[in-house]
């Protein structure tokens, strides 16, 4: 008799993604400048973008609002955390019998060019994406150069 499955081919880079995170966690906490050491529960999906003038970042982040996310840049390194959290899950006499939503704290970083103007970095939240606008400083703007 045969039986199918659920084929997940990224499944196994996500768990041994964890599993590193999790052997080599101890060792380096706060990677990249993060003084939150937490491990990530999730991870949110992201889109990235470039036009002539900024890059821009696309993160889908349902259920969360503005206050549970931080974005902080330093170094040349922008990250954005947060936790998702679902009360509902708490309430006492409350039996689910299936979960697939992922909540816990998540965690991303992103290595940023260093031709970018960080005083103009800027986000909005709007329908559970968040859109990070990142700006690209003048003088890595193509220019054309006339002949003389």
């Amino acid at each position: 008799m045969t039986s199918l499955a659920r084929f997940y081919p990224t499944e196994d880079l996500r768990r041994l993604q964890r599993d590193l995170d999790a052997l080599f966690g101890g060792f380096a906490p706060g990677r990249r400048g993060n003084t939150d050491a937490r491990p990530a529960a999730w991870t949110p999906r992201v889109d990235l973008a470039e036009t002539p003038d900024a890059y821009r970042i696309y993160m889908d982040l349902p259920g969360l609002s503005r206050e549970a996310v931080t974005i902080n840049y330093q170094d040349g390194t922008l990250t954005v955390s947060g936790e998702r959290v679902f009360a509902e899950r708490n309430r006492e006499g409350v039996t689910h019998t299936h979960i697939e939503r992922v909540g816990g704290p998540f965690f991303r970083a992103f290595t940023l060019p260093q031709a970018i103007d960080a005083a103009r970095i800027k986000a909005t939240y709007e329908d559970g994406v968040l859109t990070i606008h990142v700006p690209k400083a003048e003088e890595s703007k193509p220019r054309r150069i006339s002949i003389q």
